[in-house]
């Protein structure tokens, strides 16, 4: 019997199927994106960083940068730059990814 071997799961934009970010990278689904539901990632790939602005959230402050699809340019979510209230410090580094924005590959 031969035995078949799946790829990685991925998440990939949804407009021009540029691979984003490895399911093994979602840190939590728990997340509001300015769209609906988002997803915390570690990691991101294929992206595009835009200017870093501080934003107010729904948990405080934060130094943002938008993140861009590497290949169409659509939006997909942003990157926590810097968190003000300690709380928060461990999202600095991650990405936001918008569940809208972004669909399933190698499911």
């Amino acid at each position: 019997m031969a035995e078949f071997v799946v790829g990685p799961r991925l998440y990939s934009c949804w407009n021009c199927r540029n691979h984003v970010s490895l399911h093994d990278d979602i840190i939590s689904k728990a997340f509001q994106g300015k769209n609906g539901r988002a997803f915390l990632f570690s990691h991101a790939m294929n992206v595009v960083l835009g200017t870093k602005e501080d934003r107010n959230l729904l948990t405080g402050l934060h130094t943002v940068a938008d993140i861009y699809c590497g290949d169409c340019r659509d939006i997909l979510g942003w990157k926590y730059e810097r968190a003000y209230e300690a709380s928060q410090k461990y999202k600095e580094g991650k990405f936001i990814l918008e569940k809208c924005k972004i669909v399933k590959e190698n499911w």
